[in-house]
Parts: C-alpha cells; structure tokens; sequence
C-alpha cells in the first residue's frame, strides 16, 4: 500500500454551542455540571401544548459568524423539523434548518465554507457500562440539561487534503470564533465538536468518491488520529479492489481502531418539513449593521498586520495571533521599544513565552516595558542575546528591572573591546588546526572558535562582535 499516491480529500462539520444566557426555544438557563435534568421546561421537553421561541442572541451571533466569513446572508431564512427516534430528543424531532440556512458560502482562510445553520443540540447520553446493566443489558440514562442549546453548524466544502490541513483550520476557526465572542470553544466540555467527511482519490484525479463520516472527534489530536486512520483504510480498501461504503464511524482513540455506527443517512431519511411553530428568521439592515460594528480584529487579519507593520517572522505572527493575549503584551512591548525593530522584542517575548505555564502574560512577573527595556540594552550592547535570556529566567521568576539585574548578576557584555579583540588573538593562536579547516573553505569550522572565546569571556560578548574579529584577524 502506498500512501503517497493517494490524495485525501476531506471537508468538516462543525458544532458550536453558541455562548448564549437560555436555550434556542426557551428560556431555560445555561449551564454546564449542573444537577442533571434541572434546567428543563415543557418547551425544551417537547411536551404537548408547548411553544418555542427563537433566541434572539443566537440570530445575532450567526449573523455575526456570517459577516466575519464573507457569508451571503439569506433574506429568509426558516427552520425546519428534522425528524428521527433517539432518546437524546424527547420530542422524537430536532429543530434545525435544512434549505435556507442563515448564512451560504463564505471561506476562511483557503476553505471554502458550505453554509452555517442554526439549530438546537441534543441531550446527554451517558451509558452505565456494566455496573448499569438491567435485565442483563447495558443502560443507559438521558440528561435534558443539553437539549436546546443553541448550536451554529459550520459545514466546510471538500477542500482540506490531509489531517495536519485539518487540525491547523479547525483551530483557526477555534481561535476565531473564541475572539468573536459567540462560543467559549472548549472541546473537552463539549462546546465544539468536529465531524469528518473522508474520502480519497488517486492523486491528479477531480473527481469526488464515496465518503464516509467520522463523528464527535473531541480534540485536535483525536481528529488527527482518526482521519489519517480512516484514511488509510479506504486506501487499503481501494487497493485491494473493494468498494468504500457510506457509513457513520466512530474513532477509539484508546484502540486505535474504528467502528460503524450505522449506515450514513440522506436527507430523506429524516423527512425535513418547515417548523410550523416558528416564524421565518428576516434579518434587517439594521441587524446585520449590528453585527458588523461588533467585528473585531480577526486571527487571519492580525496575523498578517502584525508580519506588515511589524515586520516579525510569519510563524511567530501567526502565534501571537492565534494566542491574542501575547499578541496584545507583543504590541505593548514593541510600542515601548520603539524605534528599535519589533524583531527582537518579538524574539524575546517568544523566549517569555516558553517560561510561562499556560497563554496569559499575566501569569509572570514580567510586564511589557522590561521586555522592551532589555531589548533597548541588547541593541545597545550593554548585555549579550545569551544572558539576555538568562536575564529573562530571573524576571519570569521575581519581575524587577533588567538593567539592575544584569548589574547584579554580573551578566554586561564586554565594555572593552580591545580586551576581546586580545581574547580572539589568543584563542586562534591556540587553534592552528581550526585556523587551517577554515581557511581551506570550511566556514563552519568558525563555531570550534567561536565556544572558548565564549567561555573565555564567561559568556559577555557578543556573537556578532565575535565573528567580526576572527574574519578581521584571520583576513577572511
């Protein structure tokens, strides 16, 4: 089997609990471990008579989620009733919306999205296991604290083509959604749940095959884990003549292996028909102006600002982007530092960043104008980029000024650069060997120098400085 001449071809549904106060349909509170089936009413019940009420909050965050991605927003837009058997919903129906969504197309960052949708989420099911058992089965128990949560369902067109592609968009959309303020995204309570569609293709061919769907992956990594297995499956599957089924799988993380659920259902199959209860959703002008003064700056805009008007590499502008606490500590720091280049206070708020448990800056002593501080005495020559991050260790740990801290420690680069210029000196004429290596074309032998001199001057001059002087003194 040969994985490499197949090309994966996958598109993602996600669920997002909207971060509203009540349900979807009634106004019942939100909450998270609670008593179970203590936040319930005979709307989110289903019981006879019952009326539901679309949750204005809900309408905005989807109107909001539409404008951030460019979504054509429909004129309107209904719910419908999405009718299956399952003890998750008590009134045997799910209120969703099926032909008019809210919010059509749109992309974010290179995938194209399908549509967003609102609708309610289901209960809880929690299954006993053995120590659940009733009449020899196992069992099962049902909390309604769940069902009616407003979700929005994200569905991407078929653009991701592998599982790295998938984690790296899904905690885009995360970090998005988290600066939007329409969902606190935490996977592990369940407030974001991803679903894959897989399916794969000899690579250079167009055509789309069968799918089959990998359900309720509930972490980054689990979504990884799952796709390149399933993945590697079909391609198995192909190779060996068979035929890949439409299917609905679930992914044990634990075995590594996957299971079908059941046979992958049409939209037939749930006989969608418009909820009589419920008045279209028209979204005003006035709604939709709303929403786009309540934009903020989004991850994918701010990382690319922050690589123009700052000019700091790609990879540590899309962090701070993504980690917008460190991103606002960044901006304070280079604000401060200025004129000096926002490339080195960025480095070092990196370095911060890897002496801190956790994403807040708020977690270490150290404020943004001692960032800004140290990387003014680096540029200044007054310490070295090494101690200036032995500097940084001490400020993680007690805060204080950088300045007393090098003076205290003894960390200032090299004042005198005759005294370094007589190290250098020494250190080649110890090293024939090394001198000849690089003489000869070996640039890289330079290093073998570079480390007693180092040691020489017990870490306090400066890197460049040091490679001036052997280039100097060696006439290179």
């Amino acid at each position: 089997m040969s994985l490499s001449d197949w090309e994966p071809v996958i598109g993602l549904e996600i669920h997002v609990q909207l971060k509203t106060n009540t349900k979807m349909f009634c106004g019942c509170e939100l909450s998270f471990g609670e008593e179970p089936n203590t936040r319930t009413c005979p709307v989110c019940l289903g019981l006879p008579g019952s009326l539901p009420v679309v949750n204005a909050r809900a309408i905005h965050y989807g109107l909001l989620m539409g404008e951030a991605f460019g979504c054509e927003i429909a004129p309107r837009s209904i719910f419908a009733r999405k009718n299956y058997f399952y003890p998750d919903q008590a009134k045997n129906y799910q209120i969703s919306q099926y032909d008019t969504p809210l919010c059509a197309g749109g992309h974010l960052g290179d995938v194209r999205l399908n549509r967003i949708h609102l609708e309610e989420d289901a209960a809880k099911l929690v299954h006993l296991g053995e120590s659940g058992r009733i009449h020899g089965s196992e069992a099962s128990i049902v909390d309604y604290n769940r069902g009616g949560t407003p979700l929005a369902e994200i569905v991407t067109e078929p653009d991701i083509h592998s599982a790295e592609e998938a984690r790296d968009w899904l905690n885009l959309l995360r970090v998005t959604l988290r600066q939007l303020g329409v969902s606190d995204v935490n996977m592990e309570e369940g407030s974001l749940r991803a679903d894959a569609n897989v399916s794969v293709r000899r690579k250079g061919e167009t055509q789309l095959n069968t799918k089959t769907e990998l359900k309720n992956m509930n972490s980054f990594r689990f979504l990884m884990q799952g796709i390149n297995a399933e993945v590697k499956r079909q391609v198995a599957l192909r190779e060996g003549g068979g035929r890949v089924q439409q299917e609905t799988l679930h992914f044990d993380p634990t075995s590594g292996k996957l299971n079908t659920l059941r046979s992958k259902e049409e939209a037939h199959d749930y006989r969608y028909f418009p909820e009589p209860d419920l008045v279209p959703v028209v979204p005003t002008e006035e709604m939709r102006a709303e929403a786009r003064a309540a934009l903020p700056e989004l991850p994918a805009a701010r990382a690319e600002r922050y690589a123009a008007d700052w000019d700091i590499q790609q990879d540590t502008a899309r962090l701070f982007a993504f980690e917008p606490d460190w991103g606002d500590f960044f901006e304070e720091a280079a604000t401060a530092a200025a004129p000096l280049p926002a490339r080195p206070v960025a480095n070092l708020v990196m370095e911060l960043r890897g002496r801190v448990d956790g994403d807040d800056p708020l977690a270490t002593p150290v404020s943004a104008q001692a960032v800004a501080g140290l990387a003014r005495l680096v540029e200044e020559r007054k310490t070295t980029a090494g101690n200036a991050r032995k500097v940084l260790e001490i400020l993680a740990k007690e805060g204080g000024d950088p300045a007393a801290i090098i003076e205290r420690e003894g960390l200032g680069a090299m004042a005198d650069d005759g005294e370094l210029a007589g190290i250098v000196a020494q250190v080649i004429a110890e090293h024939p060997d090394v001198v000849e290596r690089i003489k000869g074309g070996n640039a890289k032998a330079t290093g073998a120098l570079i480390g007693p001199i180092m040691k020489a001057t017990k870490g306090r001059a400066d890197g460049g400085e040091v490679n001036r002087l052997i280039r100097q003194q060696l006439e290179l």
